[in-house]
């Protein structure tokens, strides 16, 4: 499994059509969670976004979405923002581009939202150009770091230093609402909204 935890300037500057940070003044973290609603991890998430009077961005999947309503509708009544993040958690790399789209409309039926995340952020720059036309109206949400929670060769410890070493204002975190993740994503949230918060830092959802 190959991935940067951090994003290179270069690539931000050569898919410049695709939101790879926040521009603020201010001491502020994004932070977005992938691929839930989950019926355990997710509440884990928001009880964690609470104690601090955090907002955050779940790119959820549609079918998720379906299966557990009750979990979506609270993540947008405590005042976070959601995504759409296709409805079977597909590769646009690996999909038909018709097949691809057509299951992003899907998602979209269940998921209001302006925003989009490609899964395994593999998408074509046709599919981008193709989700900014009025019948997606999505604009695509990409990621200053990675936490690496996904990842199965690396420690709970690593997951944790890779965003406390990585992130800087205005950064877009991703971490996982899922049960792949669960186990990472547990140990590191705690810590780093803590190290952030004792930092002076404000988490905040994304909004463009």
């Amino acid at each position: 499994m190959v991935y940067l935890i951090k994003t290179p300037g270069w690539i931000k500057k050569v898919f410049k059509n695709r939101i790879w940070a926040i521009n603020t003044s201010k001491n502020e973290l994004f932070l977005s969670f992938d691929d839930g609603p989950h019926p355990e991890h997710t509440p884990f998430v928001l009880d964690m976004l609470k104690k601090y009077n955090a907002k955050a961005t779940f790119f959820c999947i549609g079918k998720n979405v379906m299966a557990y309503p009750d979990i979506y509708q609270r993540i947008i009544e405590e005042g976070h923002a959601v995504g759409n993040h296709t409805f079977n958690h597909l590769n646009g790399s690996k999909t038909a581009d018709a097949v691809y789209l057509d299951n992003i409309l899907q998602a979209k039926q269940y998921i209001d939202s302006e925003l989009f995340r490609p899964p395994y952020g593999k998408i074509s720059a046709f599919q981008v150009k193709q989700l900014l036309n009025p019948v997606y109206g999505l604009k695509t949400v990409m990621w200053t770091v990675l936490s690496g929670d996904f990842d199965p060769k690396i420690s709970n410890e690593q997951c944790l230093q890779n965003v406390i070493l990585n992130a800087r204002q205005g950064s877009i975190v991703v971490f996982h609402d899922s049960e792949k993740a669960s186990k990472k994503l547990r140990y590191a949230l705690p810590v780093v909204m803590a190290f952030f918060s004792t930092r002076g830092f404000s988490f905040k959802r994304i909004s463009v």
